[in-house]
């Protein structure tokens, strides 16, 4: 699992590379243009690389997620070695946000208002999530993020418990996609039967669906 991101605005020519979530404290260790995080049970979980114009040919005035090409991931495994860290880095083109079916849908023990679902991501398996919007139903295509996505506004999804309930990724709303046409009622988006489970969400044809009012 890999996320990386750039912040051209607030931290320029800096590459953000996350690798896991937090545990407990963080140890950090920087080298030359190097930072290398890990958790207290000393595994990485993240790397700062600083002034990656000079060695990479990434471009620094992005901002928000950046999809890495093996080319740059090479690039970033050198600066590693270079600054004596283990170069464990590799492709993760795997996509994280996609189209789900809600195979079962049944109310959460532990909570009013909240249910634990079933949702089929086609070729990326199946995965347990809980979802407290109120118009979430079995049958539904929805738009999923799953573990090791990051969200337009730089949220990450890691797995977790809600109300002693394992939960694998989070059921999105338009609102929560970032998308233009979102309406302002609170719950998730439905898509249309035809969508296909397990392929990557795509924000500009979803958003021209709202726009027209099929979905």
């Amino acid at each position: 699992m890999l996320i990386s991101s750039l912040n051209a605005h607030s931290f320029f020519d800096t590459l953000i590379v996350i690798l896991g979530p937090d545990k407990g404290t963080t140890n950090i260790k920087k080298v030359d243009d190097t930072v290398c995080l890990t958790n207290e049970d000393n595994q990485v979980i993240g790397y700062n690389f600083f002034n990656i114009s000079t060695y990479t040919d990434i471009d620094p005035n992005q901002n928000g997620q950046v999809f890495l090409t093996k080319h740059n991931i090479d690039q970033l495994n050198k600066k590693l070695i270079e600054s004596n860290f283990d170069a464990n880095l590799t492709v993760d083109d795997q996509p994280k946000i996609v189209y789900g079916f809600v195979e079962t849908c049944e109310p959460h023990p532990d909570s009013d208002h909240m249910n634990v679902t079933t949702i089929d991501a086609g070729q990326l398996g199946k995965h347990q999530i809980v979802c407290g919007a109120p118009n979430i139903a079995q049958g539904q295509k929805v738009v999923v993020a799953l573990p090791g996505a990051m969200m337009p506004n730089g949220q990450l999804i890691w797995p977790g418990k809600l109300r002693g309930i394992d939960s694998s990724g989070m059921i999105c709303s338009a609102k929560e996609l970032g998308l233009k046409h979102a309406p302002t009622a609170r719950g998730i988006l439905v898509m249309p039967d035809k969508t296909v489970a397990g392929d990557a969400f795509k924000s500009n044809e979803v958003d021209e669906l709202l726009a027209n009012g099929v979905i």
